[in-house]
């Protein structure tokens, strides 16, 4: 029997770098305090702590358990980590939550990409024997996953452009947004292209930031002491693709398809997408069905904001934010990571009286 889980607090910070460069536990400290005063918790009413992040990218080994320096050193806590898009650690923390080991769980992730040149690092994911000698960068493949959409005519550069336009438009909300401005496909269409045939603009930023979120089971007393709304979490999966690029058609993601399907993606009103290039949210509304009548992206998603490691977790926090709003009843939210989205995580959830 599956337990009920809900989405009860979200913290963020996304920018283009981290000014004066601090420590990843400087800047994790500020975002679980804010979390504990969302929640009216304290650190002992967290059972279950886990992380996502990469040593690599940090540029040191076991940059993951400095973190754990944010959490403080007592009580002991029992802790976990992955080497993804923390939205795959948000997945970890549901299954122990189901297991019955905890009732509560504080999920976070972090990421600096300013220190280094991401489209490059990003192509060491790549098959290390026939890819990345040639140093296919992450933007220029996805250029070729966009070309390839363009000339099958799945998509057209005017839809490409509309994505680029309302997402910079609706960022103008949200405060952690490094790209937002009213913006009109023709502006966009007027810029030179970055990597055909792709626009700068086409492609999301490059980003820093952490993020955390706060999910408990129903049947604990902590729960009974929340001071805010929740938003219930009914279905979550995540899929893979072969990482080999001409193993699998660029233009569709089937691992999204049933993603969705297993989660459960009938009735959402609102999806926070998780595409860092324009032609992929393309991609992914066709592969979860969804309709003209879904909000997708409100918070103006990856396009205007993508920190490493934490932009998958983001889309599930700006999405249970619409729920706790009441602007959505039922929200989809999904996280990619890997080339040209080869793994796919698709998590749905509603709002209850």
């Amino acid at each position: 029997m599956t337990r009920d889980v809900a989405i009860v607090g979200f913290a963020q910070r996304q920018m283009k770098e981290f000014d004066g460069s601090p420590t990843c536990v400087e800047l994790l400290v500020p975002i679980f305090a804010e979390l504990f005063e969302q929640t009216g918790w304290t650190k002992s009413d967290i059972e279950f702590w886990c992380s996502g992040s990469s040593d690599y990218l940090a540029g040191r080994s076991f940059s993951f358990v400095s973190a754990v320096d944010a959490i403080g050193a007592l009580p002991p806590v029992m802790e976990s980590h992955v080497e993804m898009d923390a939205a795959w650690a948000l997945y970890e923390a549901w299954v122990k939550i189901q297991t019955g080991l905890v009732d509560t769980a504080l999920v976070y992730g972090f990421g600096k990409s300013s220190a280094g040149q991401l489209r490059r690092i990003l192509s060491l994911q790549m098959d290390p024997y026939t890819v990345t000698p040639l140093w296919a960068d992450a933007v220029s493949v996805a250029g070729m996953q966009a070309r390839a959409g363009l000339e099958s005519g799945a998509w057209d550069q005017d839809q490409m452009a509309a994505v680029v336009a309302r997402s910079m438009s609706d960022a103008a909300g949200n405060e952690y947004a490094i790209r937002s401005k009213a913006t009109t496909v023709e502006d966009v269409l007027a810029q030179p292209v970055y990597a055909d045939p792709l626009r700068r603009w086409d492609c999301a930023p490059v980003s820093d930031g952490a993020a955390a979120i706060v999910i408990s089971a129903a049947d604990t007393p902590a729960f009974d002491r929340l001071p805010g709304p929740a938003a219930w979490i009914t279905g979550i999966e995540h899929r893979i693709e072969p990482g080999a690029l001409n193993t699998r058609d660029l233009t569709v993601s089937t691992s999204t398809t049933s993603a969705g399907a297993a989660a459960g993606v009938e009735g959402v009103d609102l999806a926070e997408l998780h595409a860092p290039f324009s032609h992929q949210e393309l991609i992914l509304g066709s592969a979860l069905g969804l309709g003209d009548d879904v909000r997708i992206n409100p918070s103006g998603g990856a396009l205007t904001a993508n920190p490493m490691f934490t932009a998958g977790l983001n889309r599930i926090g700006e999405a249970a934010r619409q729920v706790w709003s009441g602007s959505s009843q039922r929200a989809l939210a999904h996280a990619t990571s890997g080339p040209a989205l080869q793994q796919n995580l698709v998590l749905t959830m509603e709002a209850r009286a």
